[in-house]
């Protein structure tokens, strides 16, 4: 199963499970961080972090978030460099969340991440789409 951390603004990452929660019961491997501004990037992303190692069953991680480029965007787009098979997907909400709930026991994290950004429409993206449009800096050899 696909662990999910969903990663918001003030509390609408805990809301969201709260809500899901209370529609279909406890979400194994399924955490909320909340963040808060004030909060400095170091604790963000060490919250981010154990939420990640808690969630992992060896599956795959999908890092839920709510804005594109905000700090628990960025906090996840790190941590997902360092470990395999993990995604980062914003722009989400409880609705969307809810119809993409069956689909954690059945996809791969790189399948999940598809249909989601598919799911969700023009406000919902990742960050390997973001990167298709913004290739990472590569340096040539002169020669």
């Amino acid at each position: 199963m696909l662990g999910w951390v969903i990663a918001c603004h003030d509390y609408a990452a805990l809301d969201i499970l709260q809500g899901l929660e209370q529609r279909f019961g406890h979400q194994e491997q399924c955490l909320a961080v909340n963040y808060w501004q004030g909060l400095s990037a170091n604790m963000l992303g060490r919250m981010m972090c154990d939420a990640l190692h808690r969630v992992d069953s060896g599956d795959g991680v999908i890092f839920l978030t709510d804005k594109t480029g905000a700090a628990p965007y960025r906090a996840a787009a790190l941590l997902s460099h360092k470990h395999a098979h993990c995604e980062v997907i914003s722009g989400v909400n409880q609705a969307l969340l809810t119809d993409m709930l069956p689909l954690r026991t059945q996809l791969s994290s790189q399948l999940f991440r598809e249909r989601i950004v598919t799911a969700g429409g023009d406000g919902v993206t990742s960050l390997w789409h973001q990167q298709q449009k913004n290739p990472p800096f590569r340096l040539r050899r002169s020669g």
